[in-house]
């Protein structure tokens, strides 16, 4: 048998790496549209800031505050709107100010049940190419162009948050309060998912995927929030919440 003359070959070690060379002008590109939005970012700070403190100067205005998150696109006369609407006018008459998004659907219900029931309704608007228009119920209302200062300003002070079924953005609000309260970043405040049909299989995709299958929460974590089908039973729970004494914590 001939011996194989291997003198020739090149071997390549497991740990080689091959080196990835970026074009030029791609790199180019990279930096001149960090640029771009680091000016977009400086440019627009006034409005920035000015969304956030108007936001704050509305909130204050209330001493106590409840936020009620939901869709945008349940129409008056359905089950959750006129569940929404009730809900918010018997939390008007216990001396909170209602708070919600200021738009049409969840939103609007909101704002109805909270004016019909004291003649103050407190909405906080978003420009969106559609869906959103501040409905005619918002009483005292605040534009925002930023989602992250609206929804820092709806975030802040509530002394209980109220999810009615919704899409993407109400997920998106749920989740948010919930990290806040789950980090310690804000004290522990009553989140109330509103209508098990809607919230239970997310709470079971929670305790089942999250905690039991791949354990990226805790299993106290699925204690920070309560689901209801009872509007006395929210009532009780919001009366008993405590006043915000904090509203963002230290780290």
């Amino acid at each position: 048998m001939n011996k194989i003359d291997n003198t020739h070959h090149t071997t390549h070690q497991p740990n080689d790496k091959k080196k990835i060379n970026l074009p030029d002008a791609h790199i180019e590109r990279a930096h001149r549209k960090g640029k771009e939005i680091l000016q977009e970012l400086e440019d627009d700070s006034p409005v920035i800031m000015r969304e956030l403190k108007e936001g704050l100067e509305a909130i204050a205005k209330y001493p106590k505050s409840v936020t009620i998150f939901g869709s945008a696109r349940l129409k008056p006369g359905s089950k959750y709107y006129e569940l929404t609407r009730e809900l918010a006018a018997k939390i008007s008459e216990k001396g909170y100010a209602v708070i919600t998004g200021g738009g049409p659907g969840i939103m609007q219900a909101g704002n109805e049940g909270s004016k019909e029931a004291t003649g103050v309704s407190v909405g906080f608007n978003i420009e969106l190419p559609f869906e959103q228009v501040i409905n005619p119920h918002v009483t005292h209302g605040v534009g925002f162009h930023y989602f992250f200062t609206r929804k820092f300003a709806m975030n802040f002070s509530g002394e209980a948050y109220i999810c009615m079924p919704g899409g993407f953005g109400t997920m998106d609000e749920f989740f948010q309060i919930l990290t806040l309260v789950q980090t310690k970043k804000v004290q522990k405040i009553p989140i109330i998912l509103f209508g098990s049909e809607f919230w239970n299989p997310i709470v079971e995709y929670s305790r089942k995927t999250l905690f039991e299958e791949f354990e990226t929460i805790s299993e106290k974590d699925l204690d920070l929030f309560v689901v209801s089908d009872s509007i006395d039973e929210v009532l009780e729970i919001v009366e008993n919440a405590p006043a915000r004494q904090e509203y963002y914590n230290e780290a």
